[in-house]
């Protein structure tokens, strides 16, 4: 795919991979609408990209920023998924209110865009690229919400790329890291509550507080990894259905073939040996 005169809208872009993406796409020449629920974008984004203000979650918004870049730039080439955030704790402590606000970003917030850029796409051609998560194959001790998010995208986004088969120039793709350094796991920290924890829980918390369940410590990724994927997926051709961030998250995601004997002691175990690291190397 040429990327003279291709325009992007990039969600979640103020920081973390989105920020990074939105970076890869000036740099491979493209016209860039960064967009993120808060206009604080870094100064160097700012210049680069077109930055608007976008909550994924409020239908209006997302029509009015379609229709904004359909009268100022005339096309749209590709749309990124981005915005997300954690909610973590076991699946007994996590509210219902949490699990549901969490989905509306996660995984409704890409299904509204999806209706609000395949009419114009589907005239030119374009690519629906969304970020999502190997957990959306491969759960985790603590992050059971987050995960049935991911996994609730991961197949919204296999059904359209199926039922859009054998439209011309029309492609949807998945981009799978497993963690990566950015403040993801400072927000889920933050949001996790100190009242109401089942103590039977204890070892999953401390997985979380203590160990790498959150971080993935040396295992995690940089957000510049991810936004190759994401720059790639624009512009393969053809693109793949599925870009794994690294060899660990291609290793992650294929574990879920493992039974589930063989896969529960090892998540587990994971979250308790990454606690006890973290206490011992900290």
């Amino acid at each position: 795919m040429s990327t003279e005169d291709s325009v992007v809208l990039l969600t979640g872009a103020a920081s973390g991979i989105g920020a990074a993406t939105a970076r890869a796409f000036a740099d491979a020449g493209w016209t860039v609408y960064a967009t993120d629920i808060e206009s604080g974008f870094p100064d160097d984004i700012r210049e680069r990209c077109r930055c608007l203000e976008l909550d994924v979650t409020d239908d209006a918004q997302i029509a009015a920023v379609v229709d904004h870049i359909g009268s100022e730039a005339g096309r749209l080439d590709c749309l990124v998924n981005n915005a997300g955030y954690g909610v973590a704790g076991p699946v007994e402590d996590v509210s219902s209110d949490e699990v549901r606000e969490q989905f509306d970003v996660l995984v409704h917030g890409p299904h509204r865009l999806v209706q609000a850029v395949l009419p114009e796409m589907r005239e030119h051609g374009g690519r629906i690229i969304t970020v999502s998560s190997v957990l959306g194959h491969t759960a985790s001790p603590g992050l059971g919400a987050y995960s049935a998010g991911k996994a609730a995208v991961e197949s919204l986004t296999d059904a359209l790329r199926i039922e859009i088969a054998g439209a011309d120039e029309l492609h949807v793709s998945l981009v799978e890291p497993a963690w990566v350094e950015t403040g993801f796991a400072d927000g889920a920290l933050g949001r996790l509550s100190e009242e109401d924890r089942t103590p039977a829980y204890d070892r999953t918390y401390d997985g979380l507080e203590d160990g790498w369940v959150l971080t993935g410590g040396p295992l995690a990724t940089t957000p510049e990894a991810v936004a190759a994927s994401v720059l790639a997926a624009a512009t393969d051709d053809p693109p793949k259905a599925r870009y794994p961030v690294g060899a660990f998250a291609t290793f992650v995601r294929w574990t879920h073939w493992l039974p589930a004997r063989l896969q529960d002691p090892i998540h587990r175990g994971f979250g308790r040996a990454s606690a006890f690291l973290g206490r011992w190397l900290g």
